[in-house]
This record gives structure tokens, sequence and C-alpha cells, in this order.
């Protein structure tokens, strides 16, 4: 095994503690392309390793689409970089023999931290519709992955509730202590940008017991078509205020860029201060933004 390899779970143990520096995460997508990858493993995670993040994670396509690259890409970091990574993996488009083959690589690869998602079909539209012989929900991954007893494994949360879940956000909240309940050690949560969302999901978990680490996730906006595009996608909100500064600025890249940093660090700065037990920066296999917040944030 790795010397890198450790259990996100141990990693968040061995943190615990009142004025602890917060657990840093990055999160990557597999790059389509060569030049993409050489920009993730030349310039990328270079610059990142210099903040000394805990541990990084990477996506898993819609519809199953990147499967081998992401195990690929989580290989070549850990054995690269000695950074523990941890793999993305959905139930879509896979039946429990073509998962437990992904986790089976996985565990040979060294690759001990595997996030459990139901996954967005493919294309990242339509509805989920469940594979022969798969999971139709998340927690029967999780349960899954639990009974391997090789893995530590993380979930998904939503402060602003699934866009699938119609009932609500609190039914939605609901599910995910159903996730925490069949295994899952840490939650992640899905973007967003009021840090109330946050406070509401995360104080409505703790009447329902949960204890396990709930890290907020973090998206630096860098472009405001991509945020628009971001948010549709996963039902994150844009605040009034945040959407008309948007506006004003329109297409200066410099600016948004600019103002999208300063929005994140002062987001960062109020979440730390509530306590919360790690931060996860969605980089888009990029390094400035979050080097700029952590710096600001005296954690490099």
């Amino acid at each position: 095994m790795l010397d890198c390899v450790q259990f996100i779970r141990d990693i968040h143990a061995a943190r615990k503690g009142k004025g602890a520096r917060p657990i840093i995460s990055f999160e990557f997508f597999p790059p389509k392309t060569e030049e993409g990858e050489r920009a993730l493993f030349d310039k990328a995670l270079p610059g990142l390793l210099r903040l000394r993040p805990d541990f990084c994670s990477v996506t898993y396509g819609a519809g199953g689409t990147t499967r081998e690259k992401t195990l690929d890409i989580s290989d070549r970091i850990q054995r690269q970089f000695k950074l523990p990574t941890m793999s993305h993996l959905t139930c879509v488009g896979s039946d429990r023999k073509q998962i437990h083959a992904y986790t089976e690589r996985a565990r040979q690869l060294g690759i001990r931290n595997l996030l459990a998602l139901r996954g967005d079909p493919p294309g990242g539209v339509g509805h989920f519709q469940k594979t022969e012989g798969g999971f139709e929900f998340s927690w029967q991954l999780v349960e899954f992955l639990r009974e391997l007893n090789e893995f530590s494994i993380g979930t998904a949360g939503f402060p602003e509730g699934h866009i699938a879940c119609k009932e609500g956000k609190q039914v939605d909240w609901k599910h995910l202590k159903t996730k925490i309940d069949h295994g899952a050690d840490f939650v992640i949560t899905q973007l967003f940008f009021d840090n109330q969302d946050f406070f509401e999901f995360r104080a409505f978990l703790d009447q329902l017991g949960v204890t396990v680490p709930i890290c907020p996730g973090i998206l630096p906006i860098v472009s405001g078509p991509q945020l628009k595009r971001f948010s549709a996608l996963c039902g994150a909100k844009v605040p009034k205020q945040l959407d008309e500064t948007l506006t004003k600025l329109g297409d200066n890249e410099a600016a948004v860029t600019a103002f999208g940093v300063d929005y994140a660090t002062r987001q960062c700065e109020e979440l730390i201060n509530a306590g919360v037990p790690g931060l996860h920066f969605y980089t888009l296999n990029r390094s400035q933004a979050a080097t700029t917040i952590l710096t600001r944030l005296s954690l490099v």
C-alpha cells in the first residue's frame, strides 16, 4: 500500500478539536484531452500541493462516462504527489457486478476512499433510471461499500435540497441521514452561495442526531455564464445581490474572477468561524482561485 493512503475518516478524526486547521480538499475532473491532463499534472496540482491539502477527489462523469479515467487519474495523483485521493462512484449505468469490479480495481490501486453518489444520467439531463441489477438509491451503494469493509465512504449533501427531491429539502435531508445510517463516514456538500442555507441544513441534521463531519463545497466564481449553468444543473440558487453584481461586471472576466475570489473568501471565513470541519473546493482543474482564498485566510 502507498505511504500516502489514509482513510479520510481518520484524517478527520485526527484533526478534530477546537482551534484545529480545517481539513482542506480539492476536487478535479478527469481531463478530456492530453493538453488538459498536462495542465492538471504540470500546473494545477503542483500549485495546489503547495497549500498542503489533506486530500483530493476525482469526479465520475455523468452516466459513468469517465469510469476508468477516474481511477487512472486518482492512481496517478496518489503515486506522483503522495496525496490521498478519493474516487467518485455512482449508481448510473452499472449493475452490482460492475460496481464490485470497480471497487476491486480501486483496492488493487491502493485507493481507499470513495464518494458514493446516485449520480446524473448520461449528458447530465433527464431522469435517473436504475440499471437492471444495480442500485436505485445512493444509500444502497453506501451499504454495499460498507459491507466490503475496504474503504472510507463519503456521500453528498444538498444544503438547498436535491433538485430531484420534489417533496422538499427537509425530506431530502432525511434521505441523507439514511445514507449516514448505512455507513457514510462524512458528507461533502453541493455548491451553494448563501451560508444561511448551509447553517439551516447543518442544524436540521444535528437535530436528527448526525455526528459525522459535514464539509461545505465551495465554488469560486470565475465566469457568470458558467455559474448560471452549474447552478441550473444542481439547483443552487444565486442570491439577488450576487446576480446583480455579476450582471454589472458582464463579460469582464478579470473583474468577475476577482469578485468571485472575494466572495468565496468571505464565505469561507464565515464558515470557518462557525466551526466547519473542512472546506472542499471545486477547482475546475485550476489553482489560482483556491490559492488566493487560502492565502488570504492564512490557511496555507
